[in-house]
């Protein structure tokens, strides 16, 4: 006599079979009876053979293993175990992405692995020393903002600051932002909005996580003549932080060591030549802004501007007005 749950037998078994095995984790058909009892569902060895053949004929990549231990395994699944680790990783070192929807995702991701192998994703979750976002609503945030865009639509939100307290301070006396989302980048670990500004007329960044109360807005997206000018594959390189500056191309000298330095930050196409055995030339375009001198600066002594001038002078001050005021 059939039970109740009889009709959901095959998706019971492709659950065990995705949850509890591989290739040194088989599932003998006794087991497999013993499992479907405790869910209310009476099987025979027969009708697993016939259920087998049809999951694998449905598409599953199941392997038998002969023998009196051998059985049944999902060979092959949409994630390798390695897979899932590496955005495991990502989702443990993404400073948007707060501490609660970390282990979230985290546990979610675990589901994609059978449980033996999930143990092992469970020794990296180690989050709570990491400089998480504070903003909860971020995780929702990124994907209304791609909804305005597949949409047309413009975006609203409040923004904020940090005090000297550490406390949010909302930006424009708590007035609400609304502009014509145009693309999502991410830089230093943050996720930047790019947007045009109707009032201004120009490009704007926003950070995501400083955004609250974000919503679609009813107008149509504005900019789009302004946002098709941008090269987006080489804007966010010039960038430093996302700070807007004026875009320049600057010629730098340094040492040849640096060479690696200089490709992860504008691209392995940036333009180098060799100045002599030891210092090479870099030409790259920029946004000129205090964040760029602040990453010279931190390259060392060996580092210096060769052209234009007016830029190299520029940075000599940024450098000068440092050492005043210590």
């Amino acid at each position: 006599m059939k039970s109740e749950n009889q009709k959901a037998k095959l998706l019971y078994i492709e659950k065990y079979l995705r949850e509890n095995t591989d290739e040194n984790h088989p599932v003998t058909t006794p087991r497999l009876i013993e499992y479907l009892d405790s869910k209310g569902i009476k099987a025979e060895r027969k009708s697993i053979y016939s259920d087998m053949d049809l999951l694998t004929a449905f598409g599953l990549d199941i392997e038998k293993v002969a023998g009196r231990s051998g059985g049944y395994y999902l060979a092959s699944r949409e994630f390798e175990l390695a897979e899932v680790k590496l955005l495991v990783d990502l989702v443990q070192s993404s400073k948007f992405i707060t501490e609660k929807k970390s282990r979230e995702l985290i546990q979610k991701l675990e589901l994609l692995v059978p449980h033996h192998e999930a143990v092992q994703l469970q020794r990296q979750v180690v989050v709570s020393d990491r400089n998480k976002a504070v903003n909860e609503s971020i995780y929702y945030s990124v994907d209304t903002i791609y909804v305005a865009m597949s949409e047309n639509k413009t975006v609203r939100f409040l923004y904020f600051e940090w005090d000297e307290n550490g406390k949010q301070v909302l930006r424009k006396d708590g007035s609400y932002y609304e502009v014509s989302p145009w693309l999502l980048t991410w830089d230093d670990q943050k996720y930047y909005l790019l947007a045009y500004d109707r009032d201004a007329q120009i490009i704007k960044h926003y950070r995501v996580d400083k955004m609250l109360h974000l919503e679609t807005g009813k107008d149509a997206r504005a900019g789009r003549e302004a946002f098709e000018q941008i090269d987006v594959a080489s804007y966010g390189r010039r960038m430093f932080g996302m700070f807007a500056g004026q875009p320049r191309t600057v010629r730098l000298a340094m040492p040849k060591s640096l060479a690696g330095v200089v490709v992860d930050r504008f691209g392995n196409d940036v333009p180098m030549r060799l100045l002599d055995e030891q210092t090479i030339a870099v030409r790259a375009e920029v946004s000129v802004s205090a964040q760029f001198f602040g990453w010279l600066a931190g390259l060392g002594a060996g580092v210096r501007i060769i052209g234009p001038d007016d830029i190299a002078a520029e940075y000599r001050n940024y450098l000068s007005s440092i050492l005043a005021s210590q």
